[in-house]
């Protein structure tokens, strides 16, 4: 009797694990299909229409906020002065660095200090000095602080700032020239429109020269071309995806544009999260819904940013468990948009998805295994069957990989070498069966001993940037 009970509880378990499979590849499809029309069609316009060379009126200030980043600062500010755009600020914000973040960028361009008030709409730590310079294309202003966090730093930006709209970027991130005129491009659409997400693509082993890319080729280094299709079939199909009923929860704290009178209405950053783009975003979601404010938060991917890839696996490790923790904290805080139908489409498939997708699915996917092992132990599972099954699913998924992956080759005008195509055919194999395992495993465990270090700088080996001068 018990023996036939745990074979009924193993049978209902291994049915809802293939079809928690076939729901994610279903999701995966119809994002890399919708995400790959429209970039096809997004393609088509840019050749029939033609572009106006006009003033871009819209003042946007920019906010890097650095922790630890002398390696790479200067290198992002030094691009964000080429960015193809009329009229913005860049601040830098400098949380309690140990090493000589603040000092390089004051020496490079010859920075001098200065004493002005702070007006604090959003409460933040308390500035230590600021360093400004007006002889550059625009204005350059440093703020070192004491240490309060990433969501600390930002909100000392936007005190700061002097502009109604602002784009926070990370340190170790660099614009692509025509950055900015693209990512304003839903705002001068309509006015409803209250934040905007850029493209993320990984610049590890790219060459640059003054804002373009000069060369591009997947990176050396197997882990960072592995995230390369990672961030094309996870991220980058599924915002188009999303983005067509309002439906992304989360806009990349490396690039991400905002209406600055909402973000104070709203608090600003939420210091007690270590995943303060996401909660920001459903915050603004949320805020607005139950206001019945019209708006829209949009995703543009040719606004791209491009930003280095851990190349270590304890790096990517670290950088995923926080994702993880962010994720975590934000789905729970705003739990309200859980099957509520003010939300609608957000509540039913963004929600939906990011829980069971995305928070739920290591520990789904871990139960899986072990049934399947179960079921194997016991003679109750067809073992041909399942071999046949997970090379399909593994099959399946590297294909939506490699379409997506050519396809922003194809739109964005990039040109790759014959061994990077081949390279990233086996990789999408590896990467999917191989990669993702192990990122489970680190998502799984990523709440042992995170309280502690839930305000923590993530502290990730940066490289020096490819430029061309």
């Amino acid at each position: 009797m018990i023996i036939e009970i745990i074979k009924s509880v193993l049978r209902v378990v291994e049915i809802f694990f293939i079809l928690y499979l076939i729901g994610y590849s279903t999701f995966l499809f119809f994002s890399v299909v919708i995400g790959s029309v429209t970039l096809y069609r997004q393609k088509r316009l840019e050749k029939l229409k033609t572009k106006l060379k006009a003033k871009y009126d819209i003042p946007i200030s920019i906010i890097v906020p650095a922790h630890n980043e002398e390696i790479t600062v200067v290198d992002t500010v030094k691009s964000l002065l080429e960015l193809e755009y009329d009229k913005y600020e860049i601040i830098v914000v400098d949380d309690g660095s140990k090493d000589s973040t603040s000092r390089v960028l004051i020496d490079y361009f010859e920075m001098h200090k200065v004493y002005r008030p702070i007006e604090k709409s959003i409460k933040c730590k308390q500035e230590e000095f600021v360093f400004e310079t007006n002889d550059l294309k625009v204005p350059l202003t440093v703020i070192r602080k004491r240490n309060g966090g990433k969501a600390d730093a930002l909100n000392m930006g936007i005190n700061v700032s002097q502009y109604p709209y602002f784009i926070c970027i990370d340190a170790d991130s660099m614009l692509q020239y025509d950055s900015l005129k693209n990512i304003i491009s839903p705002l001068l659409e309509g006015e409803d429109v209250v934040a905007c997400g850029g493209l993320i693509r990984i610049s590890n082993d790219v060459i640059f020269e003054k804002g373009k890319v000069k060369k591009y080729k997947l990176p050396k280094n197997t882990l960072a071309a592995m995230q390369v299709l990672e961030y094309d079939r996870s991220f980058f199909a599924s915002r188009i995806m999303l983005d067509g009923f309002n439906g992304n929860l989360i806009i990349s704290g490396a690039f991400g544009l905002f209406k600055k009178e909402y973000v104070i209405a709203v608090g600003g950053y939420d210091t007690n999260t270590v995943g303060e783009d996401m909660e920001l975003v459903m915050k603004l979601h949320v805020f607005c819904k139950l206001h019945n404010i019209k708006y829209s938060i949009k995703y543009v991917p040719d606004a791209v940013c491009w930003s280095q890839a851990p190349e270590k696996l304890r790096d990517l490790i670290k950088q995923r468990r926080r994702w993880h923790i962010g994720l975590f904290q934000s789905m729970g805080k705003y739990k309200e948009m859980f099957l509520n139908m003010k939300f609608g489409m957000i509540s039913f498939i963004s929600y939906l998805y990011f829980l069971i997708y995305e928070l739920l699915s290591p520990f789904i996917e871990l139960i899986g295994i072990a049934v399947t092992i179960i079921a194997f132990l016991v003679n109750l599972i067809n073992i041909n069957f399942m071999i046949v099954f997970f090379l399909l699913y593994a099959a399946f998924g590297a294909i939506l990989s490699l379409t997506i992956f050519l396809a922003r080759i194809y739109v964005q005008d990039t040109r790759i070498r014959f061994i990077d195509f081949v390279r990233a055919l086996l990789l999408c194999f590896i990467e999917i069966a191989g990669l993702r395992q192990i990122m489970s495993f680190a998502r799984m465990t990523a709440f042992i001993g995170y309280k502690k270090k839930k305000l923590q700088w993530s502290d990730i080996t940066r490289m020096k940037q490819k430029l061309n001068v």
